[in-house]
């Protein structure tokens, strides 16, 4: 049995559907609300709070393998990320310690950082984590190696695919004919479709070799936004304008953006750590270990991705072109 956290999220529905598909034995710990969320046919759901516990340790009877997807990736206020991603991750880790469970922890590339132009960072290079979010996420690393130390901790960069809203802005934005790039050259980065993800994320479940161990999970290959821009105007039969801003233009909109999250209540995707993560020159890491360790390898090229992410937001009305 199976114990998936963050299962309504945008990783964890595609997660749930591959495991539904496989007849796997499945649950989903999700929270107590007037209208719940329709999981997979297939999915049993436990009702838990990872914020203070409750109904967590029960959530874990029976089960052999836990997945813990659940996490903060924005929020209003700094203390939120520490909230949602270290204080859930420790409640969780205290659960399921002791028990001889296989706990896949996912974390985050931005837990260690950007790379270096040219040298991808590995599973063992020193964490240099920009942003409040990057830095509650390697917080929480070291909270499930202390308390969980044969947890396999896995770290995706850039993750898009059917239902993100996140690189989807981007690609709306390319719909309507325009893109904007922050002053300073051309910017790289890892990168991974989400399908493939889940395929990483079995792989790190099943591998005994993995106790104890962290990995990249990411499309071998390096991208930069030009070519991501590129491969998506080409699907949609799109030329954009590209308006390159300086860095002090685009600070500006960070801040601009994070005073109309407080005023609408609703955190959104940028931000000034997100305008500071932009800027970087490369966040690129190395999946050798991944390959070697887990027999993991992303096959999905960004073209494909591509093609099948910009079909589904089409067919669900989300974008036209």
């Amino acid at each position: 049995m199976m114990l998936v956290t963050g299962g309504t999220g945008f990783i964890g529905t595609h997660l749930l559907e591959r495991l539904a598909a496989t007849h796997a034995s499945v649950r989903a710990l999700v929270r107590r609300q007037r209208s719940p969320r329709i999981l997979p046919a297939g999915v049993e759901a436990v009702y838990g709070d990872l914020s203070t516990g409750e109904g967590v340790a029960a959530a874990l009877d029976g089960v052999n393998t836990v997945i813990h997807l659940a996490g903060v990736t924005k929020a209003l206020h700094t203390d939120d990320y520490y909230s949602g991603n270290v204080r859930a991750t420790e409640k969780l880790a205290h659960a399921v310690a002791g028990r001889g469970l296989r706990l896949v922890h996912v974390s985050s590339l931005a837990a260690i950082g950007p790379a270096d132009a040219g040298r991808p960072v590995r599973e063992d290079s020193d964490p240099h984590p920009l942003t409040h979010y990057g830095k509650s996420k390697l917080d929480a690393e070291r909270v499930v190696r202390d308390l969980t130390p044969d947890a396999v901790i896995v770290r995706p960069p850039v993750v898009y695919g059917p239902r993100d809203t996140d690189v989807f802005h981007l690609l709306k934005s390319i719909s309507k004919g325009l893109v904007l790039e922050i002053a300073g050259g051309e910017r790289w980065f890892s990168a991974i479709y989400v399908k493939d993800l889940v395929e990483g994320l079995l792989a790190a479940a099943r591998a005994p070799r993995a106790a104890g161990r962290s990995y990249f999970l990411a499309h071998a290959k390096p991208v930069s936004w030009t070519q991501l821009e590129a491969a998506a105007a080409t699907i949609m039969s799109r030329t954009p304008r590209v308006i390159t801003v300086p860095f002090a233009v685009a600070n500006a909109v960070g801040a601009a953006a994070e005073l109309w999250a407080r005023i609408t209540r609703t955190p959104g995707i940028i931000s000034r750590e997100k305008i500071a993560e932009a800027r970087c020159m490369a966040w690129t890491c190395d999946t050798r270990r991944a390959a070697e360790e887990l027999g993991f390898v992303a096959s999905t090229s960004l073209e494909a991705g591509l093609g099948e992410s910009l079909a589904w937001y089409k067919e669900a009305g989300w974008l036209a072109y």
